[in-house]
């Protein structure tokens, strides 16, 4: 079952989400195989080539959402630091640091389900273009935008619009009750519309099963993304899902992997939780599927430092550059 599903997936036939189920279930009990097919679907179609990205908490916390993972989320009380959007100038600073670091993409941050304001905006788009300018390719997460917004960032030189669905639509109504699904998936159409390249994704983690996850990443290959962002949940004191017992390991590996097939031809880029929840077998996401990764710090927790992740990726036999 395996080979034949390795080779449609390499063929970009679809997989069916009942295929998808069968993997996984036959995966839990022999997770390497799946792990090893995955590794060989990813080296076809993205070679030994690893994108690093690195991102800004441009503006932080006082969030009208109530997403129960989130430390931003002003329905909770949490530790996390609340200031307004930074200075264009200190955005392009850290990016040049982090071009510094290796980093093939930088991503502006912003708490909110908007940007509100016209200076706020003003100050986006000028970021967005120095970061341009820079030679490193500018992305941002801002939350709900229009046509026009998104006309507006991809003229100042955004490449990628960065929107998470966060689960798969079944599960939402567990996850966040202030906005609909199909606010999400407006948002990313609009990117789309607007020539954008889309990054959209999700967290696991959350009390979801495999059956949700693969329900999310079927609904991101109808919505044909271009990266997908796989963060697991790393529980804030404060949060609901404070108490949420972590995922094992080889499970989030296995559901990299799945990702991997439904998903061939697709940047699956490891994000947020993978040092907490990966501890010692963090190199093996790569070998599951995974041709990116998120480096540094994120938005409101500690990341790793981003010459480990260098140093990981050569150990591996890979090579950390863009790919165009």
């Amino acid at each position: 079952m395996i080979e034949d599903l390795k080779r449609r997936a390499i063929r970009q036939n679809d997989i069916c989400g009942s295929d998808a189920l069968k993997l996984s279930e036959w995966g839990a009990k022999h997770p390497f195989r799946v792990m090893a097919a995955a590794a060989e679907i990813r080296e076809h179609f993205k070679g030994k080539l690893i994108t690093l990205c690195e991102i800004v908490n441009a503006k932080s916390g006082r969030c009208s959402e109530d997403c129960k993972f989130c430390a931003q989320s002003s329905h909770y009380k949490t530790a996390s630091p609340t200031y307004p959007l930074l200075s264009a100038e200190k955005i392009i600073e850290r990016a040049s640091i982090a071009k510094g670091h290796g980093a093939h993409m930088f991503g502006v941050v912003t708490s909110g389900k908007r940007i509100s304001g016209k200076n706020d905006w003003k100050k986006i788009c000028e970021a967005i273009t120095g970061i341009h300018d820079l030679g490193i390719k500018p992305c941002a997460s801002l939350g709900l935008i229009d046509k026009k917004q998104a006309k507006q960032l991809k003229e100042a030189g955004l490449f990628r619009y960065h929107h998470n669905l966060e689960t798969s639509p079944s599960f939402f109504k567990n996850i966040c009750t202030t906005h609909p699904y199909e606010e999400d998936i407006k948002t990313i159409l609009t990117a789309k519309d607007a020539g954008l390249s889309v990054c959209c994704g999700g967290l696991i983690g959350l009390g979801e099963t495999m059956a949700h996850r693969i329900e999310l990443a079927m609904t991101l290959k109808d919505l044909d993304v271009d990266s997908i962002p796989i963060n697991i949940l790393n529980p804030i004191a404060g949060t609901p899902l404070a108490r949420t017992p972590p995922l094992p390991p080889l499970e989030i590996l296995l559901t990299i992997a799945v990702f991997r097939f439904i998903l061939p031809a697709k940047d699956i880029n490891l994000c947020g939780g993978k040092e907490k929840n990966l501890r010692q077998l963090l190199p093996l996401a790569i070998v599951s599927g995974c041709n990116s990764l998120m480096s540094g710090n994120y938005l409101t927790t500690s990341g790793r430092n981003p010459p480990m992740n260098l140093e990981m990726i050569a150990d591996l036999g890979l090579t950390a550059r863009w790919q165009d």
